[in-house]
């Protein structure tokens, strides 16, 4: 079996979401994802990662995982990351389908048949422009599961309305507007008591029976940190989640060191290295690995066994697509030191299912994957084929493409490894 073409599938209604199909010539495909710089990703996956797989066996995915790291870019979560990501999540992909295993089998088999999880309370349109993290791209609306609308609105009727579904943590991020305006240096009194008013009422609301995660999006100095995570200890958070940023040196541990709060931490941080880092520190309780953004699979299943020898639980990040939400939950029922699984609820029950079928399983507070081969998910049917869909697909000389009404470029590559 060699690998024959990669292609790319873009939707213009999720610009930031890059679908990456690694197709082999005998006829078996694997689907990656990955999330931001969509057009960037795209372009390096077809100028550098293309002529570097094709032809090349597509179990080999360790070797292929060193072989894509490259020269620069390798210590950060930027563009080469995040496409040889997406290639690792399709690769992983095509193994289960070649050996009819679900991927969770290939990491070793199921530690547990299902894991709990924790609703992220973004709405539909979060983070839906190349703006980036920021409270402009927050994409506010209001309906059914717009849940950042109702975190901030009505953040007491939300947590009751998660706990009658069963979930049992929510993850809320009421102090990045106060960190915008100050640039992460300082928070005024009134400003603290406005950022704790939603904890506060869901305290009032459901007590005690939903953890509440603040996310901090590693927005503010240390002082700054520290001293939130103090007004924040009178409502024992679950944790608070990326209080400073991942580099700065021992930023996370002197923040961790002055709280009882859990402090999670590392959905941006890339590489084995980059892990092991904080974990030296001793700055984080919970290792949120993100397998879109770290390496792929490859490196989030060393991630959680480097976590495992710390002593510290891994807690899979996914805030961006419905591949990525797979490959997570296949990894968190295979690692023993899987704490818990990020979703969103405006994702698996909303804008997931308009481009992808299968997936995992969601029911109450808990979730499993698929038991079907490979991570168990497809892109939907005639997605290609639709208005604002690009496919670009790169191969050997002879393949072809579909792709209707959307824009489409193929590249022929001349087979270097006949």
């Amino acid at each position: 079996m060699r690998i024959s073409a990669i292609e790319t599938v873009r939707v213009d209604a999720f610009p930031n979401l890059t679908f990456v199909q690694v197709h082999t010539d005998e006829g078996i495909t694997g689907l990656g994802e990955t999330f931001y710089g969509a057009e960037a990703v795209e372009a390096h996956l077809h100028a550098i990662a293309a002529p570097a797989l094709i032809g090349e066996d597509p179990l080999q995915i360790e070797r292929h995982a060193q072989r894509l790291a490259g020269y620069v870019g390798y210590t950060g979560s930027g563009v080469e990351t995040r496409a040889r990501s997406a290639i690792d999540l399709a690769l992983w992909d095509i193994l289960g389908k070649v050996s009819g295993q679900p991927v969770y089998n290939l990491l070793g088999g199921r530690t547990r048949d299902s894991i709990d999880i924790y609703n992220t309370c973004a709405g539909s349109a979060y983070v839906n422009s190349a703006t980036g993290q920021a409270v402009s791209n927050w994409g506010l609306k209001t309906g059914r599961y717009e849940d950042l609308e109702a975190a901030i609105n009505r953040p007491g009727e939300l947590a009751t309305e998660l706990l009658s579904q069963g979930i049992t943590g929510m993850k809320i991020w009421p102090f990045d507007r106060f960190a915008e305006a100050s640039g992460g240096t300082s928070i005024s009194a009134r400003d603290m008591g406005a950022a704790l008013a939603p904890i506060r009422h869901i305290r009032d609301s459901v007590g005690d029976s939903m953890a509440v995660m603040v996310e901090m999006h590693s927005l503010w100095d240390v002082p700054t940190a520290r001293r939130i995570a103090s007004a924040l200890e009178e409502y024992d958070p679950f944790w608070i989640e990326d209080p400073v940023r991942s580099d700065l040196r021992s930023g996370l541990a002197r923040v961790a060191e002055r709280t009882s709060i859990r402090v999670a931490a590392g959905e941006t941080v890339a590489g084995l290295a980059g892990f092991e880092a904080l974990l030296h520190e001793g700055g984080i309780g919970a290792a949120t690995v993100d397998t879109t953004w770290s390496g792929g699979l490859t490196t989030a299943k060393h991630v959680a066994a480097l976590s495992a020898a710390h002593g510290v639980p891994v807690a899979p990040h996914d805030c961006t697509g419905p591949v990525a939400l797979s490959a997570c939950t296949h990894l968190a029922v295979a690692a023993p030191n899987a704490l818990l699984q990020e979703t969103v609820r405006a994702g698996y029950l909303g804008w997931y299912s308009s481009l992808t079928l299968g997936g995992p399983i969601i029911d109450g507070g808990s979730i499993r994957p698929s038991d079907d081969p490979g991570l168990g998910i497809e892109l939907a049917p005639g997605l290609r084929n639709r208005d604002g869909t690009h496919v670009r697909v790169t191969g050997m000389v002879g393949t072809t493409d579909r792709s209707g009404s959307a824009d489409h470029v193929r590249d022929d590559l001349f087979q270097a490894h006949s």
